[in-house]
């Protein structure tokens, strides 16, 4: 499911009939914070698995016989 046109449209002037114009831009400004955030948290949990492979992997190697 996919939004048109029309259908952003009407979104946008519902949200500005309910925040008003002088709310709209705190109101981006607390979205983009919030998806900050959130990758941030993302990023962070997947470098945390990541490193717990690696570590994991490296912990089970067999020793190299020369």
């Amino acid at each position: 499911m996919s939004l048109g046109g029309s259908e952003i449209l009407l979104i946008l002037a519902a949200v500005l009939l309910l925040f008003g114009g002088k709310k709209i831009p705190e109101l981006m400004r607390g979205l983009g914070k919030g998806m900050r955030e959130f990758n941030d948290a993302k990023n962070n949990i997947r470098k945390e698995i990541e490193d717990g492979i690696n570590v994991k992997d490296t912990q089970e190697a067999p020793p190299k016989q020369a």
